[in-house]
């Protein structure tokens, strides 16, 4: 068998970014451009500009104050230069002595008291001008620029870019028609100096159009094939029966649904009557009770003598999954010889098998836990429904291992999933062709609403006082800690000297911590006194996320705000107001160095503060940070769209979405040479 070589590192770099085939090096676009193809003189320039200039070494010398730098002066004929380098090689000082010419790029700082650049690039003056802008991609550490412009450019020379339009389908909006593939590739990758940069940057050039309505109808054509590929499974038809179960629990709970909450178990109802598998995305703000429409259709499934399945990210949320439906099901299922089991990872060996035993033969009607619920050696006996809690929390393979725990029958389970982050109207019809969306859009009554208040870290004084009246006056307060997911130590270090400093500061509160790497027992003991009122302070990092109910809870405070996603925070915020007491939330943020936001953490924050509408806050979410990372779960964490815009690009949608049935009906070779060109095996992602 012939040796394989190892790949080298920048190779690997290479594979993890995604860029493994020919036709995916064609397709990683450059970030920007840098103009290397004019030299300009340093008297015809501006502060703030990017400029090449040649110019000639007049003094080098090394200082030290304020810091260990190099110091460089040039000139060009018209104005003199410094040049600053903070770190630098003995091979550098000699490349830059005095005396030597140079062609030297970089931004333009000064002016009035004299020009300086800090590290720019240099090279030996002399030889020829680049005809075209010089393109700048996104990349790693391990993979150097020069070294990812070579294999992007015979990564392009080697691609297939024939067409896979076919001739008779409708045209695109005029700009998108004018270019073919090849041709707006070539060109992206390396644009003549006389293109306009803001056409280049705001996509709206020609070449742009077209690839955003190549990438359009190749996910259009997936989601219509996954659509199409859904409606020949099928699934046994569950029906809700006159004084059945279902309307037997509706007269056991102890309040009434909303209006809201009762339409969209309609909906669900619906979905479940179908010899089709149902595929249904209950979306709803957190705390709108999606939790016992979920138990409703959980007893229609079981009262049609099938099983159900829920499945919860974390086990503090499976938990009160579990306590809450344990007791509005099992006065129902006892009396028919029934009940509820329970399945997670930290069971002991014993009371694992007898919950394994109880699913296998049917006599657990329903099943609560985490990703435990989808191991191998968990067997259903009757499989009808299965509900994921948080959906997007969970990857494709699960999902499909889920669907796969009827497989022996020939039935599809139906697949009902929930989410606290409210997708956009527009995001849901492109991105979820092949899901039926249900929503709530109603809060029960009696919840109160939250006052938000945006705070720098400075004030923390102040904060601490807060808690002091909330806790004084027998409330509960949340204090949470960021969790970094490249360093779970640093977290901890900063979750524990919160604990620390706070339960100095508050003598006679009990103090508790809460974090990942907690034994499930002790994090358990933890919940349980926070939530039986006798802890005053929760000090913890983000695994009370979702699913925390305890109303007697004031005061969130969410330290390192900015650090946090929109959706994140909005899920935070909302485990305070669930009781009758006035609720605030506050946002501690720290400034950067230099004593300022970043633009995005600050839109973040101002959302927050002028919105408790998880649908508003989706929306702006979704202007902020895009399609792509919106919906990352969907993709197993790879954005969907790397380059059109929803939004923006509404007509080329539109357009896709016509193609797509002309092209699978009449073409649909050249639809399936489209889609794995641009999608190549992450079409099956958009199937689950």
């Amino acid at each position: 068998m012939p040796e394989t070589k190892a790949l080298s590192e920048p190779q690997k770099a290479l594979v993890k970014m995604g860029l493994g085939r020919d036709i995916d090096l064609a397709l990683h676009l450059p970030l920007r451009y840098e103009d290397e193809t004019r030299i300009v003189k340093l008297g015809d320039c501006r502060e703030g500009d990017t400029a090449q200039i040649e110019a000639t070494v007049t003094e080098s010398h090394v200082a030290f104050r304020p810091r260990r730098q190099l110091v460089v002066t040039v000139n060009d004929g018209s104005d003199t230069c410094q040049l600053r380098f903070f770190s630098f090689y003995p091979s550098q000082q000699k490349a830059l002595a005095v005396g030597t010419r140079l062609r030297i790029r970089g931004e333009l700082k000064g002016g009035f008291i004299g020009w300086q650049m800090v590290h720019p690039t240099y090279k030996a003056a002399g030889g020829e001008l680049p005809q075209a802008l010089t393109p700048v991609y996104s990349t790693v550490a391990a993979l150097p620029q020069a070294y990812l412009r070579k294999a992007v450019q015979s990564g392009l020379a080697r691609a297939d870019l024939s067409e896979t339009l076919p001739p008779d389908v409708p045209p695109a909006p005029a700009r998108a028609t004018t270019w073919t593939l090849q041709r707006s590739l070539r060109f992206l990758h390396h644009p003549t100096p006389d293109v306009s940069l803001a056409a280049l940057e705001d996509h709206s050039h020609p070449a742009w159009q077209r690839l955003k309505a190549e990438e359009l109808l190749a996910q259009q054509l997936s989601q219509l094939e996954s659509r199409r590929e859904h409606e020949l499974l099928r699934a046994a038809p569950l029906q809700a029966r006159p004084g059945g179960f279902q309307e037997q629990l509706l007269a056991a709970l102890p309040f009434q649904l909303t209006a809201a909450q009762r339409r969209v178990g309609e909906e669900i109802a619906q979905g479940l009557a179908r010899t089709t598998p149902m595929n249904r995305l209950l979306q709803g703000d957190v705390g709108s009770g999606k939790t016992v429409v979920a138990a409703l259709a959980a007893a229609i499934a079981i009262d049609a003598g099938r099983q159900c399945a829920l499945m919860a990210p974390t086990e503090i949320l499976a938990e009160q999954h579990f306590r809450k439906l344990i007791g509005w099901l099992e006065p129902l299922l006892a009396p028919r010889g029934q009940r509820v089991a329970w399945l997670t990872g930290s069971q002991r060996k014993k009371e694992r098998a007898e919950m394994l035993e109880l699913v296998a033969s049917g006599e657990a009607a329903l099943v609560i836990g985490t990703h435990a619920v989808i191991q191998e050696q968990v067997q259903f006996h009757r499989l009808g429904l299965a509900v994921i809690d948080e959906q997007h929390r969970f990857g494709v393979a699960q999902r499909l291992a889920l669907r796969g725990k009827t497989a022996g029958e020939g039935n599809e389970p139906h697949l009902l999933m929930m989410s606290a982050t409210p997708i956009p109207r527009t995001l849901a019809m492109s991105y979820y062709a092949d899901l039926d969306v249900s929503t709530i859009d109603e809060l029960p009554p009696g919840r109160t609403p939250i006052v938000t208040k945006v705070i720098s870290d400075s004030r923390r004084d102040e904060v601490i006082e807060r808690i002091r009246a909330q806790v004084a006056s027998g409330r509960q307060v949340y204090w949470v800690c960021p969790l970094i997911e490249e360093s779970e130590s640093l977290d901890l270090t900063n979750a524990t000297a919160t604990h620390l400093a706070l339960s100095e500061a508050l003598p006679g509160v009990l103090v508790g911590l809460l974090h990942s790497r907690m034994p499930q027992p002790e994090k358990k003991a933890v919940m349980s006194l926070f939530t039986g009122g006798q802890m005053g302070v929760l000090v913890a990092t983000t695994v009370i996320e979702v699913g925390v109910d305890v109303p007697n809870a004031s005061l969130m405070v969410i330290e390192h705000a900015e650090r946090f996603g929109l959706s994140q925070l909005h899920q935070l915020r909302g485990r305070v107001g669930r009781g009758a007491a006035a609720s605030a939330c506050v946002l501690l943020y720290s400034a950067g160095d230099n004593g300022r936001l970043g633009e995005t953490a600050r839109a973040r924050l101002k959302a927050m503060a002028e919105t408790n509408d998880g649908f508003e806050i989706a929306r702006r979410d979704l202007e902020i940070r895009g399609p792509g990372e919106f919906l990352g779960a969907r993709q197993s964490g790879a954005p969907l769209l790397r380059f059109a815009d929803l939004v923006l690009d509404a007509a080329l949608l539109e357009w896709a979405k016509d193609v797509a049935p002309h092209m699978l009906d009449r073409h649909p070779e050249l639809a399936r040479k489209h889609v794995n060109r641009w999608l190549g095996g992450k079409s099956e992602y958009l199937k689950a």
